[in-house]
C-alpha cells in the first residue's frame, strides 16, 4: 500500500470543503435509507456517524467513505422481520462486525483481486445512471419516494420509471425552481474558469442557494410556492432532557442462542463485505492519484464498524460509492474528509437540526444528479465497447442488472456473466499451440495457460488425442504457476500410456517445478546436430532460413534451451550454412533467421566482399565442417556501399576521404558492382534516389561476389556442381527485418 503523502495546509483546507459537502449529500441519504429500510430515522445518522468517525481513520483508503448502504435495504428488512424486533436486528449486526474482522485478519480480501474491471466499471456506471433517474423526481418536488431508496422496485408497489411518469403530475413550483436553479449553477460553475478555480465548491453554493431561495419563497411569494416540510430534509429534533442518546437502541442478546440470528450475521458479513470489496476497487479507480488501498485493513475497519455500530443502535455500514465518488469529486486528498463529515453529522444532528431542516431536497438532488452525470460518462462506455464483447456485455449487464433490480442483485448478476465469460474463454482458449519447424523437424508446442483448472481439462485431453500419431509434441508449463492436479493426472497418463501407444514423442518444459516425478525432458533436437547436418539437403536449409526470417519478422522464435544448447555444442558443432553478411547489417543473422547455438558459421565483412580470407572461411564451412548452403547476404542502407557509391570516379582516394588507410582495397572491389552508365546526374538526385541507388548496388554487389565465390574457389564450385552444396544472395531491409532471397544463377559447368 502506498504511504499516505504528508498532509499539507491546502490539501486538508480541499479536505474539509469536501468532507462538507459529503455531509450533505450523506445527511439525507442516511435518513433515507433508515426510513426505506423500516428501521428508526436514527439509526441511519448513527451509522453514517460510525463511518465517519470509526472506520475513517482506521480504513486504510484515502478517498473512500463509509455509511449505512442502499444495497442492504432489502436484507434489513428481511432480517428485522425474522428476528421479530430492531434490536435482535442489531445483535446480528454486531456479530456480522465480529466476522468481517476475522475476515480482515485472516487476510479475506485477496478475492478483491479478483473483480473482474467490467464489473466495476459498470457498478460506476449504474450508480451514476440510478442517481439520475432516482433524484429527477425529488429535482421537481416529487419526494413520495424515501432519499435513501436505490431499488428498481419501490417499498410503495412503483418503480423507478413509473415514479418517473408519476412525477409529471406532481410538480411542485417551489421544489423545481430550487432544483432547476440549483443544477443551472452547477453545470454553469465547471464552464467559468474563476468559479472552477475558487476554493468554494459549488455544492455548498448550491446548498445555500437552496436555503434562502426556500426562505425567500416562504417570506415573499408564499402560497403554493412554499416549500413545505416534506420536501426538505426532516432530521430528527431531540428534547433537551433526553438528547439524543434518548433514541439510541442497543442489541437484544437473548436471541443469540437462536440460529436465525447467526444466519442474518452471517448474511450481513457476506454481503456487506462484498459490496465495501466492490466499492473499494471502484474509488481506488476514481482517485486521481491512483492509491491502492489495502483490502484486508478495510474489512478490519468495516468489522469494528459493525461492532460499534449495533452496539449503539445503527444500521449496518459498508464502503459506499454515492459518498465515496463526491469525496474523490469534490478534490478529497486523504480521509480526513470522510472524518470530518462524520464530526458534521454528530455537531449538526445534535445542535442545529432545525437549520439543516431548510435544506431543500431538490437543492441536494442537483447535486446527486451532477454526480450521475459524472459517474456514467459516455466515455466509459465507448471504452468498454472498443474493448469487445467479453469485457462490453458483461459491463453492460451489470448496469442493466443494478438498474432494474438493486445493487446487490445486479453486483451477483453481473459477476456470474463476467465468470461466465472468463471461463468460456478460458475452456475455449486455455492453450496456445504453435507448429514450430525446427532443423531436426517440426514439433507442435503446446503453451499452458497461467492458470490450468478442472476446466481445462476437456480442452488439453481433447487436443491430446488430435496430436497426429508419430508426431512430437512438447508441453511447454514454463508461463504456468497453477496446475489441478487433475490435469496432472491426465499428463502422466498421455506420457505414460497414450503418447506410446500412438508413437507420439513427448517433450515436457516447465513441468517439474509442479509435480516432482515428472522430468523436464525435451527429446527433440533445437539445434544442428551430426545426424541433422547429414540429413538435411540444401533445398531445406533454405526454406529454413526462410522460415526462421517470418518467425524473426512476426515475433514468434521457436522456443530454445539455450543452456542444453551451450552444453552440446561445446564440443563441436555442425553446421547447416555458412552466411557472409556486412559488418553493419545491424543483427547476428542468428537472430535474423531464428536459429540456435552453432546452426550457422557466421562469415562478416564490410560489403560482404569475397576476399581470399573470406573464401577460406566458407571453403572450411562447407569442405571441412560440411555445411550444405552459403548465404551472400547484404542489406540496404549500407555504409560501405553507400561509400563506394560517392566515391565512384572521385579524385579523392578512399584513404583521402575517410581516413581509413586499408578500407580502399573493399571499397575498390565494391565499385566494380557499380553501374557507371547509371550515374549521369547524381549531383541533382534527391536523398530518396540516392539511398535507392545505393540499395541496387548493394545487390549487384551480392551478385558480384557469388559469382567470385565460384570463379575463385574451384572447391566450393564444385561441390555445388554436385549439389551437395548451393549458394545463394539475399538482401535484408533493414527498416523492416525481412530478408529478400534474390533470383538464383545457375552454376558453372563443369
Amino acid at each position: 500500500m502506498e504511504t499516505p503523502r504528508p498532509r499539507s495546509p491546502s490539501s486538508l483546507g480541499r479536505d474539509l470543503l469536501a468532507g462538507s459537502v459529503v455531509f450533505l449529500v450523506a445527511l439525507p441519504l442516511c435518513l433515507g435509507i433508515a426510513l426505506a429500510s423500516d428501521a428508526p430515522l436514527i439509526s441511519g445518522i448513527v451509522a453514517g456517524i460510525v463511518g465517519g468517525l470509526v472506520i475513517g481513520p482506521l480504513s486504510g483508503s484515502h478517498t473512500s467513505v463509509s455509511g449505512p448502504a442502499a444495497g442492504l435495504t432489502a436484507i434489513v428488512i428481511a432480517q428485522i422481520a425474522t428476528l421479530g424486533s430492531f434490536d435482535a436486528f442489531l445483535a446480528a449486526v454486531v456479530l456480522a462486525g465480529v466476522m468481517q474482522l476475522g475476515f480482515g485478519i485472516l487476510r479475506g480480501g485477496f478475492i478483491a483481486a479478483f473483480f473482474p474491471t467490467s464489473v466495476i466499471k459498470g457498478l460506476l456506471a449504474a450508480i451514476g445512471l440510478i442517481l439520475i433517474l432516482k433524484q429527477i423526481p425529488h429535482l421537481f418536488g416529487h419526494d413520495i419516494d424515501p432519499e435513501g431508496e436505490m431499488s428498481f422496485v419501490q417499498p410503495d408497489r412503483e418503480n423507478t420509471f413509473t415514479e418517473l411518469w408519476r412525477t409529471i403530475s406532481d410538480l411542485h413550483g417551489g421544489a423545481m425552481l430550487i432544483g432547476l436553479g440549483s443544477l443551472a449553477i452547477l453545470m454553469l460553475w465547471d464552464r467559468i474558469a474563476l468559479l472552477k478555480n475558487s476554493v468554494v465548491p459549488a455544492p455548498l453554493v448550491v446548498v445555500l442557494f437552496g436555503v434562502v431561495g426556500s426562505l425567500l419563497l416562504r417570506e415573499l411569494v408564499g402560497g403554493n410556492w412554499i416549500i413545505e416540510e416534506s420536501h426538505r430534509v426532516q432530521v430528527p429534533i431531540f428534547s433537551e432532557e433526553g438528547g439524543v442518546t434518548e433514541l439510541l437502541r442497543h442489541p437484544d442478546w437473548s436471541v443469540i442462542g437462536g440460529s436465525p440470528v447467526w444466519i442474518a450475521a452471517v448474511t450481513i458479513a457476506i454481503v456487506a463485505s462484498l459490496e465495501t470489496l466492490l466499492n473499494l476497487e471502484a474509488v481506488d479507480g476514481l482517485d486521481p492519484l491512483k492509491r491502492d488501498s489495502n483490502p484486508n485493513r478495510e474489512l478490519v475497519a468495516q468489522g469494528v464498524g459493525n461492532i460499534a455500530s449495533g452496539m449503539i443502535g445503527g444500521l449496518p455500514v459498508t464502503s459506499v460509492i454515492v459518498r465515496s465518488s463526491v469525496n474523490v469529486q469534490m478534490g478529497a486528498r486523504t480521509k480526513a474528509s470522510a472524518i470530518f463529515h462524520g464530526i458534521l453529522l454528530v455537531g449538526c444532528v445534535g445542535l442545529l437540526p432545525a437549520w439543516l431542516n431548510e435544506i431543500p431536497l431538490s437543492a441536494l438532488a442537483a447535486i446527486l444528479i451532477v454526480t450521475g452525470f459524472k459517474l456514467a460518462n459516455p466515455k466509459t462506455v465507448r471504452q468498454m465497447a472498443e474493448r469487445g464483447r467479453a469485457q462490453f456485455l458483461p459491463f453492460l449487464v451489470t448496469v442493466l442488472a443494478i438498474v432494474f433490480t438493486d445493487l446487490l442483485v445486479g453486483i451477483i448478476i453481473g459477476l456470474v456473466v463476467a465468470i461466465g465469460f472468463i471461463l468460456r474463454s478460458n475452456m475455449r482458449n486455455p492453450l496456445r499451440v504453435f507448429q514450430e519447424k525446427h532443423v531436426s523437424g517440426e514439433v507442435t508446442r503446446v503453451e499452458l495457460a497461467n492458470q490450468m483448472s478442472f476446466l481445462n481439462r476437456a480442452s488439453l485431453h481433447d487436443l491430446m488425442h488430435r496430436v497426429p500419431e508419430g508426431s512430437h509434441v512438447m508441453l511447454d508449463a514454463s508461463q504456468t504457476d497453477y496446475i489441478d492436479p487433475d490435469i496432472m493426472d491426465l499428463i502422466v497418463e498421455f506420457r505414460e500410456e497414450v503418447a506410446p501407444a500412438r508413437g507420439v514423442k513427448l517433450s515436457l518444459k516447465g513441468l517439474k517445478k509442479h509435480y516432482d516425478s515428472l522430468e523436464d525432458h525435451v527429446h527433440f533436437v533445437d539445434f544442428s546436430s551430426r545426424e541433422v547436418q547429414s540429413s538435411v539437403t540444401p533445398d531445406a536449409v533454405l526454406q529454413a532460413l526462410k522460415d526462421g526470417n517470418e518467425r524473426f519478422r512476426t515475433g514468434t522464435q521457436l522456443t530454445r534451451n539455450l543452456n542444453r544448447q551451450i552444453t552440446a555444442t561445446s564440443a563441436g558443432q555442425f553446421p547447416i550454412a555458412a552466411i557472409l553478411s556486412c559488418i553493419d547489417s545491424r543483427t547476428p543473422v542468428e537472430m535474423l533467421f531464428d536459429l540456435g547455438l552453432g546452426d550457422v558459421f557466421s562469415v562478416r565483412m564490410a560489403g560482404n566482399v569475397a576476399r581470399d580470407k573470406v573464401l577460406g572461411c566458407l571453403e572450411f564451412s562447407c569442405v571441412v565442417a560440411g555445411a550444405k548452403l552459403i548465404l551472400v547476404m547484404g542489406h540496404t542502407k549500407c555504409g560501405a556501399v553507400t561509400a563506394a557509391v560517392n566515391l565512384y570516379d572521385r579524385e579523392q582516394t578512399v584513404a583521402e576521404a575517410t581516413g581509413c588507410d586499408n578500407l580502399g582495397v573493399l571499397l575498390d572491389a565494391i565499385s566494380e558492382a557499380v553501374p557507371a552508365e547509371r550515374l549521369e546526374g547524381r549531383e541533382r538526385w534527391a536523398d530518396a534516389e540516392k539511398s535507392a541507388f545505393a540499395d541496387l548496388v548493394a545487390a549487384r554487389n551480392v551478385e558480384r561476389t557469388i559469382e567470385t565465390i565460384r570463379n575463385q574457389s574451384p572447391s566450393l564450385a564444385r561441390l555445388e556442381r554436385e549439389g551437395k552444396i548451393a549458394v545463394y544472395g539475399a538482401m535484408y531491409d533493414v527498416a523492416t527485418g525481412e530478408v529478400e532471397f534474390l533470383p538464383t544463377t545457375a552454376p558453372v559447368s563443369p
